[in-house]
């Protein structure tokens, strides 16, 4: 028998998500973010519940491939573009639309020899300070690629570095909109925080990555509930053995928990290797059929152990939801585990081990 541990993607879950989006930015049109393998779901695993998008947004050409392969015949844009000239090669023959942020990408389009000319999207830097072009630069960026014959249509976009908090999106808006004024081309300037806290951010095309996968990009301000999310991701296994403590008692290496009184405690076969995070402390958050408890002491490599108290009839065998929606309908959001482990939901998305069976479900 296998390990009793399952990771399952939810493809309605994603199409919902994928319309919340929408309905946040009904004018635009929205590219889906499956970047780093679909945030840690499948890409071939997502592509179901996603192909409603108008285009796809990734990191790099296998990616791009993967796509492709699975017969998505729309736009794809590289987010971080080529890295060297031959991989413009392969962007011509798999019709990819790409990210142009320094000098040296133009350089490589200068040097590329084509026959098609190139849809590419220049990207400014209004305040990120990670890739993109400078205000003062980016005009002289925008002549450069409009001379070229290996360029077609120039798009214009930015990157939000605070939509998800106090700051706002006015100030880079501000700086995008005095960059770009009188210049053609669409512009893409919302990530999902933006695409759901400012609307007035919304441009020709918005870019969900973290909100299709049912997190909510501003929590814990927000909940996913609260934007009508769900869990694109559930991560479930079963109690393996049961243990009686009495006071005194200590669990996990470390010793970290010591047992207040009696109590009754799970071994869930869950542990660091799996992807659940070892920074997980004791009272961490977890369903047991359904039921709201919390774990005990350190997360092991195999193992995490819980706090079955509270839940009478648990024991060997009983369903422990990790994170996502357990079977009785109750969810357990990813962003509040990421919050007890000191990170996000997106890390415990992509840290999703390979060693985890993934079933795809309507």
């Amino acid at each position: 028998m296998p390990r009793p541990i399952l990771a399952t993607v939810h493809t309605q879950a994603l199409e919902n998500n994928l319309l919340r989006a929408r309905a946040a930015a009904p004018d635009s049109r929205v590219w889906a973010v499956v970047k780093a393998n679909a945030y840690g779901h499948g890409i071939e695993r997502v592509f179901e519940g996603l192909r409603g998008a108008d285009g796809f947004a990734l990191l790099d050409l296998e990616e791009a491939q993967r796509v492709r392969k699975l017969g998505w015949r729309g736009p794809i844009l590289l987010l971080e573009g080529v890295f060297e000239v031959r991989d413009l090669e392969l962007c011509s023959r798999l019709d990819l639309w790409h990210t142009v942020h320094c000098d040296e990408q133009i350089d490589m389009l200068a040097a590329h020899k084509t026959n098609v000319p190139m849809r590419v999207f220049l990207k400014l830097n209004s305040g990120m300070n990670r890739l993109g072009f400078t205000p003062q630069r980016y005009r002289a960026a925008w002549t450069r690629l409009n001379a070229l014959p290996q360029v077609d249509e120039i798009s214009l976009m930015t990157h939000f570095s605070d939509a998800d908090g106090a700051a706002g999106v006015t100030s880079q808006v501000a700086v995008f909109a005095a960059a770009t004024r009188d210049l053609p081309g669409e512009r893409t300037l919302s990530n999902s925080a933006a695409t759901l806290r400012h609307r007035a951010s919304a441009s020709d095309w918005v870019r969900p990555g973290i909100a299709v996968y049912g997190s909510a990009p501003d929590f814990p301000a927000h909940s996913a509930s609260d934007w009508g999310l769900q869990p694109a991701m559930t991560l479930t296994a079963r109690i393996i053995a049961t243990q009686e403590l009495v006071t005194g008692d200590t669990v996990g290496y470390g010793s970290t928990f010591v047992a207040p009184g009696a109590m009754r405690i799970g071994v869930v076969a869950c542990g660091y290797a799996d992807g659940y995070p070892r920074s997980c402390p004791s009272g961490t958050p977890v369903l047991v059929n359904g039921v709201r408890t919390h774990s005990l002491g350190r997360v092991s490599m195999d193992m995490i152990t819980v706090d079955l108290t509270p839940i009478a009839g648990a024991g060997f065998g009983s369903e422990v939801t990790l994170w996502g929606r357990a079977a009785n309908g109750v969810v357990l959001g990813i962003d509040e585990v990421a919050q007890s482990a000191g990170t996000v939901g997106y890390e415990l998305m992509c840290a999703l081990a390979a060693r985890v069976p993934v079933l795809v479900q309507d």
